[in-house]
């Protein structure tokens, strides 16, 4: 593959950056591209201590809601005019609202999405600004934070696409946190002590 080299005042288009983002999955299985705010992202794998909280959250949120999904690891098309590309560590949705979207669905039927902190430089910006807002922007109801380093739960509600989301709810891992509507989930984050690291 060829990849041509702009000047730094270019930014790259949207179209450009799926077919790197095809590429750099097939080629590289170690890191997987986003697009988010016109920057490109790079993430890399994960580690246990990660999955294990996306499995807590999946069986957690199936308990409470077997009408939903929590799909992993899903590319979909954010922010306003839906011009960014993320990938969430999981969505919730109902069961089957992706099948047939090609790699970047539409946010159309999410309910949440969910990103878990991983010990990187760009977790701050990534995790903690630029997603919540790009989230808000596509209309997604609820954006789940779980954020292993400052050891605290954040649930995000009401998007603003101006403003990203109006309101969070923080807890302390060990403290019960309450999914708002569209959820009304309430979930233990006992557990979550464990995967710290």
């Amino acid at each position: 593959m060829v990849v041509e080299v702009r000047q730094p005042s270019a930014q790259l288009s949207v179209d450009e950056f799926e077919a790197l983002a095809e590429f750099t999955a097939r080629e590289i299985e170690t890191v997987s591209l986003e697009f988010i705010g016109g920057r490109l992202g790079v993430r890399k794998a994960r580690n246990g201590n990660h999955g294990a909280v996306a499995a807590w959250l999946a069986c957690r949120c199936l308990e409470a809601r077997p009408d939903l999904g929590l799909h992993p690891n899903l590319g979909l098309r954010v922010e306003e005019h839906g011009e960014g590309r993320a990938l969430p560590d999981g969505v919730l949705a109902p069961k089957g609202s992706f099948a047939g979207q090609g790699a970047w669905a539409g946010p159309g039927t999410a309910l949440m999405t969910v990103e878990i902190t991983s010990h990187d430089p760009d977790t701050h910006h990534r995790d903690r600004v630029a997603k919540p807002r790009s989230y808000a922007g596509a209309g997604i109801p609820l954006y789940l934070l779980v954020d292993r380093d400052t050891r605290w739960t954040a649930v995000h509600s009401h998007p603003d696409p101006a403003l990203g989301y109006r309101d969070v709810h923080m807890v302390r891992f060990g403290g019960t946190l309450t999914l708002p509507e569209p959820l009304g989930i309430d979930l233990d984050t006992e557990e979550l002590k464990q995967y710290a690291d």
